[in-house]
């Protein structure tokens, strides 16, 4: 599954309203006891990934899988919780090369975790940075949904205005009062 499914089930976990949480990841990536030896089938039907995304774990060198007297792919316990983790990065958008160097290090040993702290801490700041980029997007876009006549979210206040949703005109384009009609075009304004 790719991440954008994965991200799809869990929003649709959580509900509109519903508490934003790692718990929604958890629910959709919890593991409870795998068996101990599955085949790639398997794994793909219990995390809801395809087969080719397992493949290209292994391929990036993500995750080490045995092979079997016939060359068909076992998937023990511990290969199956490093999906699992690996999921769970994908999900918060973790790079493949930062999944990379982390696992990297955490196969090295005990020694590199300042090193994996580091790495995590730095990719919490660009979720956040990220997190502030939209809302601040999801701001233009709802101010410029106001000038318009339209409603916006209700966590949403247009400068200018006192309930959100009156008209306000942007600072580069006329008052509504002030705009001449004219018939719709296909330039957005």
């Amino acid at each position: 599954m790719a991440t954008d499914d994965l991200m799809t089930r869990a929003l649709e976990a959580l509900g509109d309203d519903g508490p934003l949480s790692v718990e929604a990841i958890h629910r959709l990536t919890d593991v409870p006891d795998p068996p101990e030896t599955m085949t790639i089938a398997e794994v793909a039907d219990l995390l809801d990934l395809s087969p080719h995304t397992l493949r290209y774990y292994e391929r990036a060198g993500l995750v080490e899988v045995a092979r079997d007297g016939n060359g068909h792919r076992v998937y023990d316990a511990e290969a199956v919780r490093r999906l699992v983790f690996l999921t769970r990065m994908r999900l918060s958008g973790m790079p493949m090369r930062d999944l990379q160097h982390y696992v990297s290090l955490a196969d090295a040993g005990d020694h590199t975790v300042p090193e994996r702290l580091d790495v995590l801490v730095e990719h919490r700041d660009t979720i956040r940075r990220r997190i502030r980029e939209l809302t601040l997007s999801l701001a233009a876009v709802e101010y410029k949904i106001a000038t318009y006549g339209g409603a916006t979210g209700p966590d949403v206040h247009v400068p200018g205005t006192t309930t959100g949703t009156d008209r306000t005109a942007l600072p580069d384009e006329p008052r509504p009062s002030e705009r001449p009609r004219q018939a719709l075009s296909a330039t957005p304004r």
